[in-house]
C-alpha cells in the first residue's frame, strides 16, 4: 500500500512537467518568448501539497485544449515548490524557484499565474479559476492585450 501511494505521489508530481513544454529557467522563457512575441505564463505551485495547484493542472495545464492552444501562444514558465523529501528539487532549482517568487510572489499565493511579456514585465495575474479551458485561455489572453 506505501508503495503504491509513493507512485501516486510522485505520478502527481511528474504530471504536470509531462503537461507541458514547461520551461524551468527565466532567462531562457525569456529569450523563447523575445524570439516567438509571446507572453510568458508564469505558474507558481505546489504539485504535491496544493489543492488547487493539482485541480489547476489536471483542469487546464494537462488538457489537450490548453497544450495545443499554449504551444503557439504562451511560453509556460514553472515554478515549482514541492514539499515532500521524494519531490524536492535539485537545490540550483530551488534557488532559481525562490529568485522567481521574490519577484513575483512574494506574498507566497499558491497557485498563482502571472502573465508576463517578453521582457519579464507583469502584465496581470491569477489564480485556479473554475472556469472552462476555453474561458481560462480567454482570462490569460485578456492580460497580454
Amino acid at each position: 500500500m506505501k508503495t503504491k501511494m509513493v507512485l501516486l505521489a510522485v505520478f502527481l508530481a511528474s504530471g504536470t512537467l509531462f503537461a507541458q513544454d514547461w520551461q524551468t529557467d527565466f532567462d531562457k522563457a525569456k529569450e523563447m518568448a523575445k524570439t516567438g512575441n509571446k507572453p510568458i505564463i508564469l505558474v507558481f505551485q505546489g504539485s504535491d501539497w496544493c489543492a488547487p495547484c493539482i485541480k489547476l493542472d489536471q483542469l487546464i495545464w494537462s488538457s489537450q485544449e490548453f497544450k495545443n492552444y499554449s504551444a503557439n501562444h504562451f511560453v509556460m514558465l514553472l515554478a515549482d515548490f514541492p514539499r515532500k523529501k521524494q519531490n524536492m528539487l535539485p537545490a540550483e532549482q530551488q534557488k532559481k524557484n525562490q529568485q522567481l517568487a521574490e519577484t513575483y510572489n512574494s506574498n507566497g499565493y499558491f497557485p498563482l499565474v502571472v502573465i508576463l511579456d517578453k521582457d519579464g514585465n507583469i502584465l496581470g495575474q491569477t489564480g485556479y479559476k473554475n472556469i472552462s479551458v476555453k474561458e481560462y485561455i480567454s482570462l490569460l489572453e485578456s492580460f497580454s492585450g
